[in-house]
């Protein structure tokens, strides 16, 4: 099931901390995976940056928020309890507590206008408004994700408006930042060396040169088939060589991935959007123009032995 946001999760945890007593965060987390039936891949599916379990970070947003309400306190280091205010919520029995059910709250509402303040925005729990459904890393996860897929497409059209040499230097580049080819000028010097029929070039898989790929980089508009996999195989046989590398500003028909899949040459298809989404990962034609960084509180620090 999709990971429940963090107003969803608000009623649970008020709930399991009612008939739990005092409980860790880590402890809340487990018992609501449990309560919703989550799966192992679910509850422990990342946020982008890596930092953090999606479900876990929502779990901290729907205690927070709750705590700014003062329906939980923490009465002592690294764990929390239900307070007297959120005891008499839940006997209201509501069939869900959300921001709208926490503005009731005096407390919650100072949290409102102290994060809507200007001059007291560093102060503030949350940049999110408080109504909506996405915790403030949500919202930066999709406005991140919406900033790579511009970005990722930008690239691909530059490559695309760019000569085959320039092409052929993209591939050098990214190699080279993902860790194959020694110095860039060992595998400037690699590429392109063989002309081998159906081969662009030679790169060694590590420093040493212990092992080498072989390469194939076409600058296409139309889809590369499995006549031009298959070409790119014979041509492998030929050097005797079990690792391959087929990077296309296009894309692949569903014939060529299948056949590459299936032969015992290990052949890497690289399309166009994934060369992109590389370059971007790598910083191979990109610059920074900003950095955020996100804190969050430690709660091993907090939990007493």
């Amino acid at each position: 099931m999709p990971v429940p946001d963090y107003q969803t999760l608000m009623l649970p945890l008020l709930s399991l901390a009612d008939t739990r007593g005092e409980m860790t965060f880590k402890d809340a987390v487990r018992q609501l995976a449990q309560h919703y039936q989550l799966s192992s891949d679910e509850a422990n599916e990342m946020l982008p940056s890596g930092n953090q379990p999606v479900f876990t970070n929502r779990v901290g947003w729907a205690r927070s928020y709750l705590k700014q309400a003062g329906l939980l306190s923490s009465p002592r280091r690294g764990v929390f309890v239900i307070t007297a205010e959120g005891k008499s919520l839940l006997a209201e029995k509501p069939a869900r507590i959300d921001n709208s059910v926490l503005s009731r709250f005096t407390a919650f509402q100072a949290f409102k206008s102290k994060s809507k303040s200007t001059s007291e925005a560093a102060d503030a729990v949350s940049p999110a408004p408080p109504t909506s459904i996405e915790t403030p890393e949500d919202a930066l996860s999709t406005a991140y994700q919406q900033l790579r897929r511009s970005l990722e497409s930008d690239l691909l059209d530059q490559v695309k408006s760019n000569s085959p040499s320039f092409f052929e230097r993209v591939v050098v580049d990214l190699l080279v930042a993902m860790g194959y080819g020694g110095s860039r000028n060992d595998a400037g010097r690699a590429v392109g060396r063989s002309g081998d029929g159906g081969i662009d070039g030679v790169i060694n898989e590590d420093r040493l040169g212990l092992d080498v790929i072989y390469l194939q980089a076409k600058r296409w508009e139309g889809v590369v088939g499995r006549p031009e996999i298959q070409k790119f195989a014979g041509a492998l046989q030929g050097q005797r060589a079990q690792k391959g590398v087929f990077i296309t500003t296009s894309s692949f028909t569903r014939e060529a991935v299948e056949y590459a899949q299936l032969i015992t040459t290990k052949i890497i298809l690289i399309d166009g959007e994934r060369l992109a989404s590389l370059m971007a990962e790598h910083n191979v034609g990109v610059s920074r123009v900003g950095f955020y960084e996100i804190k969050r509180i430690d709660t091993d620090y907090f939990e007493e032995e």
